[in-house]
């Protein structure tokens, strides 16, 4: 597998000779590809070997070398609950769902419900558009198939491995709870909040969150069964007393202020140190943004820089990574 930054023109001559590709770059640059076996997803936004960096002129382009066959398909809010039915018996599928849009909703409160959805790797991302276009630019997926794009529904890549191929889809999260922080618990799921109650007394969150100068470079933590589920703010509006999120909080699902990590940018790099296998992996743009990772490099750990990452579920304010591990014939004979 390589994932590598590339030309328009790179990334063309890649898509011609027929390999299965994973591609992310501004809406412009993903309009000048061929037709081919690759989906893509809009961002501007990138960790490279040579560190992170806006560019909306390249693309970032993994390549699955061992794939051996793939399936790309479109899901309109309608067919996604069905969207294990089209994967091969050994491989994995990436997902991308436009940011702000009715299947970004609707995968986040109801994917993990999905049939099938944790039988095998589910890897992707949210995809964006550069910060100062948000809420003037649809973000956007792309079918390398037929060319077209899409600003709803979801782009799936399903990608056959041969048996001697291996796949692991692990997470890198720098929070955890404040256990000495509020209990915070709201009434109705949803991507915004009004009201909430804080250790059992109902109050207006903004305020809340407001008053008590509540740092919302952390997101707000879910334990559940010792796996911490970040929900990360995006913003607070005390004129019309809403909160927004990245992610939606769930009703009746006890949430506290993630532990300060200390330097924020020292802490993910420690996290981060060493060079990892094969992988294809994205990172969160807050995590870019507050880790002031633009002209750092992140090791092995290169991508694409998005608005949401998905493992298997919807997550915020964290590293996704898929590894590819070859075996011997033997071993899996």
């Amino acid at each position: 597998m390589k994932n590598k930054m590339m030309s328009i023109a790179e990334a063309a001559s890649t898509i011609e000779s027929g390999r299965i590709l994973l591609i992310a770059g501004s809406e412009t640059a993903l309009r000048h590809l061929p037709k081919g076996r690759w989906i893509g997803g809009t961002s501007v936004y990138f960790l490279t070997a040579e560190g992170g960096r806006c560019d909306e002129e390249n693309v970032f382009v993994t390549v699955f070398d061992s794939a051996t066959d793939c399936r790309i398909r479109h899901y309109g809010t309608d067919t996604l609950p069905g969207l294990a039915a089209d994967r091969f018996g050994h491989g994995f599928s990436a997902i991308l769902i436009p940011s702000f849009s009715k299947a970004h909703a609707q995968f986040a409160m109801e994917g993990a419900g999905y049939d099938s959805v944790f039988e095998q790797p589910l890897m992707g991302w949210i995809t964006g558009t550069h910060l100062d276009e948000i809420g003037r630019t649809s973000p956007k997926v792309f079918d390398g198939t037929s060319g077209a794009a899409y600003d709803e529904g979801a782009i799936l890549l399903h990608v056959e491995l041969p048996a001697t191929v291996r796949t692991e889809l692990d997470i890198i999260n720098l929070f955890e709870q404040d256990r000495e922080a509020d209990t915070i618990v709201f009434a109705a799921d949803g991507f915004s909040a009004e009201t909430a109650k804080v250790n059992g007394r109902e109050v207006d969150f903004a305020d809340y969150v407001s008053a008590n100068a509540l740092d919302t470079r952390l997101p707000l933590v879910a334990d559940y069964a010792g796996a911490m589920i970040n929900v990360s703010f995006q913003t607070v509006d005390r004129d019309t007393g809403r909160v927004q999120f990245y992610a939606p909080v769930v009703a009746g699902v006890e949430y506290r202020l993630a532990k300060s990590t200390g330097d924020y940018a020292t802490a993910f790099a420690e996290r981060i140190s060493g060079e990892p296998g094969e992988q294809l992996s994205c990172n969160c743009i807050l995590n870019y943004l507050y880790g002031d990772m633009e002209g750092k490099r992140t090791g092995g750990y290169t991508g694409p820089v998005t608005f949401g990452e998905i493992a298997y579920i919807l997550l915020n304010q964290t590293l996704v990574h898929l590894d590819f591990e070859r075996a011997e014939a033997a071993e899996v004979a």
